[in-house]
């Protein structure tokens, strides 16, 4: 399980007492607030905090006084502009903390995304769970042959089982070295080096608050197809959290964004020659065959 028993209590505790409040909520997000997602094996994501709701976005680019007496179509198709344009700064006024557990080699391409503050589970100061991410039989894949950091198909169920069998036992073997070395009454090692013993599929856990626009950059780059599965699976819990927390934000940034495909200059004048009516190869455009490819695929047309 992803909590303990222990755990579910103290965030039940955390539910049960309210706060009064005068700033702008949002009910789907006050039934969320504290709730853990389970995410892979033993991970998850819940929301802590939040500042902020779609009104205040609109408030921030009319610079108003109050939520507005605008009306939510309006407000809507406000945002959508914002959203079609770029403008960032009004989805900066919107903030949102996550608790998320997650596994060590997630957490490492997690960090890259630098617009946020995190304060992550000190092993130099406690000792981490004995809890290992182990993948489901379909998530073992082969090395992609066209991708160098990518997976290809599914192994056999056989050779997956080896794989996880290998995996489980060296996870286990590295903790069991971790508690030897940590043992006051034996080595007694200091915790901040006894760590280094640990696979890179141990959990651990941080929060993590950041801003709506940049939250919006993170999922539309995770939440894509080629993003790794296991950092993906958190992302796509936190699109349903956005269309929850911010509604008519989510379903711009679906139009937007994750929906949305940008062209370059080159590729543009390609597909203008083709609504002339121009038979344009890939020889003729002036695009690299991976241009030319990637194109193609966007429109879905044979090359």
């Amino acid at each position: 399980m992803a909590l303990t028993s222990e755990q579910r209590a103290e965030i039940a505790a955390q539910r049960n007492e309210p706060q009064l409040t005068s700033r702008p909520t949002v009910k789907a997000m006050e039934e969320l607030l504290f709730t853990p997602i389970e995410v892979l094996d033993h991970g998850f994501l819940r929301v802590v905090d939040y500042m902020g709701d779609d009104s205040a976005i609109v408030q921030a680019a009319r610079v108003s006084y109050g939520r507005g007496t605008k009306k939510v179509s309006e407000d809507a198709g406000l945002i959508r502009y914002l959203m079609r344009h770029r403008h960032s700064s009004p989805f900066e006024m919107c903030e949102i903390k996550f608790h998320v557990k997650l596994p060590v080699f997630v957490a490492r391409q997690w960090i890259r995304h630098r617009m946020a503050s995190v304060n992550e589970y000190s092993a130099r100061y406690s000792i981490l769970d004995r809890e290992f991410y182990l993948p489901a039989l379909d998530q073992v894949a082969a090395q992609s042959r066209d991708n160098r950091q990518g997976r290809s198909d599914a192994l056999d169920p056989e050779t997956a089982h080896k794989v996880l069998d290998i995996l489980r036992h060296d996870a286990s073997r590295c903790y069991d070295d971790y508690e030897t070395l940590l043992d006051p009454d034996g080595i007694g090692l200091a915790r901040e080096l006894a760590r280094m013993n640990l696979t890179l599929n141990t959990y651990t856990q941080w929060y993590w608050k950041i801003d709506l626009h940049n939250l919006m950059h993170f999922l539309s780059l995770r939440a894509d197809s080629h993003s790794q599965y296991e950092i993906r699976v958190y992302a796509e819990k936190m699109i349903d959290v956005l269309k929850a927390w911010v509604p008519a934000t989510a379903s711009a940034f679906e139009e937007y964004r994750r929906g949305a495909y940008t062209f370059s200059a080159g590729m543009l004048k390609v597909i203008r020659r083709r609504l002339s009516g121009e038979n344009v190869t890939q020889e003729t455009s002036g695009l690299s065959k991976r241009e030319w490819l990637e194109m193609n695929s966007i429109l879905e047309t044979q090359s």
